[in-house]
């Protein structure tokens, strides 16, 4: 790189601040509680917008994330309880198909069968379920030449003229389910008939179902708080229905689709929304609905959002607390007694890895919502694991794998969130020797490293792994790393390339971040390390970084190097002492 300034800060690089200092307060009318009431004020306000707009953008991300998964869960759980009593329901309607036709295969089955014969038959098919009404027995000409039921006058009848009798004999099935229909006994009621060939001509066994029977054994198998169930043909003609809710054939408020087998979606009927979900049955044309009310459907979801919004207040009123209170006291004893600069140094510190946290944000939430959902999805998984109805693999061995991919998700995000805590965790300085390289290497995995390839950043590595160790607190130059990191990111505009690299030279220690971004002239370099000054635009920049980091180094016996072009990017050198140090300054 081109040296457009070239200049070393050593350890009395703060001394420019105070003689700015003697100048503002040498000024007529100069007030220093005006004045540190108005810095207390920008403050509060910076800060604040640093942390709450963050964690709005990052609760309503979340906001949206679970509401949306939520309503996915509930429209699948609802679906999923339709297609099991579907399922339920064809499995009725098979069962009692198999009953009529057994009845072909009897030992006494005859042409025209005895009035006890036929008694015998409708005892039997009575004994496999109560929903039969009564049986009877036809000729290829449609003529009821036997019949057992509550209703001998039916006896001789002609049915040849019946739609379900002209559907039966002109189909390749040998069975055919019918409508709900009211027929010769004026009374609703639906009929299962099934041909056969039998002494070289075509007969018909026909048993007729009570749909009040029909209903109770739907209710019985229904399932879920507040759902409704019911049956409809083609025609959205309630086929089985609960009585308070609709008469039979009578006309439903909603039809489902009738090209996808099933599905569920959010109605709206008579003003109510409503959570609905269909599956068309395989045995006949008849679609299976069960519908919600919306509060019961994503009670869940509710409830999730009212915990989300009241967590959110509660932390937005912490943090503006906190931001006053601490504004005030750091202000306050900075304006009453030079001796409170190391205690304000250290809140500084603080807050600069809380305002990067909010930079952060952005990544936060999309790396730790990933395990949210996996979590979500598999124990949902689990849960219909529990569940007979759904015939899935319950075994010890399928929950312990649905349950390895949950420890899985957890330790991810216990990964994310433990970073961050390490990040944002006030402690107090811990002399140890510390491998710079390594040091240098952590800050940028992980998030950061992340957020440079959104960026379309490149990040070049030249670290040298046999550095020397040095005694320092590790935690502190990881902060004046990636304070120097975020400017370098922040001074490329578009794409570019940061490169960071670690040597050993006349016995210190130099790391260098550099950047291809815009680089600075001459008197903005002599500024940089400068309390408040920011080359940044305003609202991007508090000017407290690179006077932070200064303060660090130095109170380790280094000193930070710059070196800078104009439109060709910066080089920051962290330049540190291999021997150990005598006296460590507290700075943070």
């Amino acid at each position: 790189m081109k040296t457009g300034a070239n200049i070393k800060h050593p350890n009395k690089a703060a001394s420019p601040e105070k003689g700015e200092t003697d100048k503002t307060r040498s000024r007529p009318g100069f007030s220093l509680e005006k004045y540190f009431r108005r810095l207390r004020r920008r403050l509060q306000l910076g800060l604040l917008g640093a942390f709450i707009i963050p964690l709005l953008l990052l609760s309503a991300y979340f906001h949206f994330q679970f509401t949306t998964t939520l309503k996915e869960s509930g429209k699948l759980h609802l679906r999923l309880l339709a297609e099991s009593q579907r399922n339920t329901v064809d499995l009725f309607l098979q069962e009692r198909v198999v009953n009529i036709l057994n009845l072909f295969h009897g030992q006494k089955l005859q042409e025209k069968p005895s009035p006890d014969h036929m008694r015998l038959y409708l005892q039997h098919l009575r004994e496999m379920s109560d929903a039969f009404i009564d049986v009877s027995f036809l000729n290829s000409n449609g003529i009821q030449v036997g019949y057992a039921g509550p209703y001998p006058h039916l006896r001789g009848k002609d049915y040849s003229k019946e739609q379900w009798f002209k559907k039966l004999m002109n189909q390749t099935e040998s069975y055919y389910i019918t409508d709900i229909y009211m027929g010769f006994r004026r009374k609703p009621h639906f009929t299962i008939a099934i041909k056969q060939v039998l002494w070289g001509r075509t007969y018909i066994m026909r048993a007729t179902l009570d749909p009040d029977k029909f209903y109770m054994f739907l209710k019985n198998i229904g399932e879920g708080k507040g759902t409704e169930s019911y049956l409809l043909n083609r025609q959205g003609e309630y086929q089985i229905v609960e009585p308070k809710k609709g008469e039979l054939l009578d006309a439903s408020a909603y039809i489902p689709p009738r090209n996808t087998g099933s599905g569920a979606y959010e109605i709206s009927v008579k003003g109510s929304r409503e959570l609905a979900a269909y599956s068309w049955l395989k045995m006949t044309p008849w679609v299976l609905v069960i519908r919600q009310p919306m509060k019961m459907a994503y009670a869940n979801m509710y409830r999730v959002q009212k915990i989300m919004i009241i967590a959110t207040v509660i932390i937005i009123l912490v943090l503006i607390s906190i931001t006053w209170l601490i504004t005030d006291k750091l202000l306050r004893k900075t304006q009453e007694s030079e001796e409170s600069r190391t205690e304000l140094r250290h809140q500084l510190i603080q807050t600069a890895k809380l305002v990067s946290m909010g930079e952060l944000a952005s990544g936060v939430a999309h790396e730790i919502n990933n395990p949210l959902a996996i979590i979500s999805s598999e124990s949902g998984v689990i849960r219909d694991m529990q569940n007979p109805k759904y015939g899935m693999d319950n075994s010890p061995e399928a929950v312990k794998t649905e349950l390895d991919h949950i420890d899985e998700a957890v330790a991810r995000a216990r990964g994310i969130t433990q970073k961050l805590l390490e990040f944002v965790r006030q402690s107090e300085p811990k002399l140890i020797e510390t491998d710079v390289s390594r040091v240098l290497n952590d800050v940028v995995g992980g998030l950061i490293e992340k957020e440079l390839k959104v960026s379309n950043i490149n990040l070049v590595r030249d670290l040298d792994p046999d550095l020397p160790k040095i005694v320092c607190d590790p935690n502190q130059l990881s902060q004046v790393f990636l304070n120097l990191i975020n400017n370098a990111k922040d001074a490329i505009e578009g794409s570019g390339t940061i490169t960071i690299s670690t040597c050993c030279k006349d016995g210190f220690i130099r790391a260098t971040v550099a950047d291809t971004g815009k680089g600075m002239n001459f008197e903005q370099t002599q500024k940089i390390f400068r309390p408040f000054y920011t080359t940044k635009e305003e609202g991007k920049g508090t000017g407290l970084g690179l006077s932070i980091s200064l303060s660090i180094v130095e109170s380790m016996g280094g000193t930070i190097e710059v070196q800078s072009v104009p439109g060709a990017g910066s080089a920051f050198c962290v330049v540190l002492p291999t021997e150990k140090m005598k006296e460590f300054k507290n700075v943070g």
